[in-house]
C-alpha cells in the first residue's frame, strides 16, 4: 500500500517487519504532524550547520518529565533527516525506559548497554531500518546503574564508532528532571534539544529542566513543543486547492 504521496505505508502484518518505523512521519507522510517535523528539520539543520562554525553532529534530545513525546520526536526527526539524504544514527541512551527498538520494530537483546566494560572493546552494532540512510543503536539489556555506565570513559569511544559514517547522531535519553543520566550525557555531546509537551509539563518543571542543563553548562540549541494545536482548516485547504487537485 502507498500513501497519496507515493511513499510506502505499512499496514496489517507489514507494520511489524523488522526495521519498519511505527511513527507518523513514515506511516502518514502527508499529515500535519509529518509536515511539522519537516519544518523542524529545516530549523534544526540551520542550528547544526551554523554559518562559519563547525557542524554539530551529536545532538541529545531530552525532556523535563515523562510522556512529553521525546522518543517519538527523535524517531520522526531522524526519519525526516534521512529522507532528506543525510546519514543518520539514532542512539537509544534511555537505558531505563527504552523506546526506539519499539518505534522501529527492532530486537533489543544487544545494544548500547552491552558495549561497556569487557577486556576487548566492541564495535557498536547499528541496525538498519526500512528508511534508507537511517540506522539505530538500541539500548540493549537494562544495566544495574545506567548513570554510572553512561559516565564511563567508554562512552566517547562508543559514540565515535557509532557516528563515524554518519552526518548526524540523535541521542534519546531519560527526562532531565527524573534521573541524572541526561545531565551526564548533556556535557558530552555537541548540542541539546529540549522537548516540551504542550499541556503535559508544568511551566515550573520546564524551567527547572533548563536550570539543570545550565548548571552543567550544556549547549542547549533549541526547544521543541509537542502536542501543540494546529489550524486544521488551513492545512486541509492547502491540499484541496494545490495544483492538480480540485477543491471540494
Amino acid at each position: 500500500m502507498t500513501s497519496s504521496s507515493g511513499a510506502p505505508v505499512p499496514s496489517g502484518p507489514e507494520s511489524t517487519v523488522k526495521g519498519t518505523p511505527d511513527v507518523i512521519v513514515y506511516t502518514d507522510p502527508r499529515s500535519p504532524a509529518a509536515e511539522a517535523y519537516r519544518t523542524l528539520r529545516t530549523n534544526v539543520r540551520a542550528l547544526i550547520r551554523p554559518a562559519g562554525g563547525a557542524p554539530l553532529r551529536q545532538i541529545l534530545m531530552t525532556s523535563a518529565g515523562a510522556d512529553e513525546g521525546k522518543s517519538e520526536a527523535i524517531a520522526c526527526l531522524g526519519i525526516a533527516f534521512a529522507q532528506a539524504g543525510m546519514r543518520v544514527v539514532i542512539v537509544d541512551a534511555d537505558l531505563r525506559r527504552p523506546a526506539q527498538h519499539l518505534r522501529f520494530n527492532l530486537p533489543n537483546s544487544d545494544g548500547l548497554s552491552n558495549l561497556f566494560g569487557g577486556a576487548t572493546p566492541r564495535t557498536p552494532t547499528l541496525q538498519p531500518t526500512a528508511v534508507p540512510n537511517l540506522h539505530v543503536l538500541t539500548s540493549g539489556t537494562e544495566p544495574e546503574s545506567p548513570a554510572d555506565i553512561l559516565a564511563s570513559s567508554d562512552l566517547d569511544r562508543i559514540m565515535d564508532h557509532a557516528g563515524r559514517d554518519a552526518d548526524l547522531v540523535l541521542i534519546d535519553c531519560p527526562p532531565i528532571c527524573a534521573v541524572a543520566d541526561a545531565s551526564v550525557l548533556s556535557t558530552r555531546v555537541d548540542g541539546v534539544i529540549v522537548v516540551v509537551g504542550a499541556g503535559v509539563v508544568k511551566r515550573d518543571l520546564a524551567r527547572h529542566a533548563r536550570a539543570q542543563l545550565d548548571a552543567v553548562r550544556a549547549n542547549v540549541i533549541g526547544l521543541v513543543v509537542t502536542n501543540a494545536p494546529y489550524n486544521e482548516r488551513t492545512f486541509a485547504s492547502y491540499y484541496e486547492e494545490s495544483p492538480g487537485r480540485s477543491a471540494s
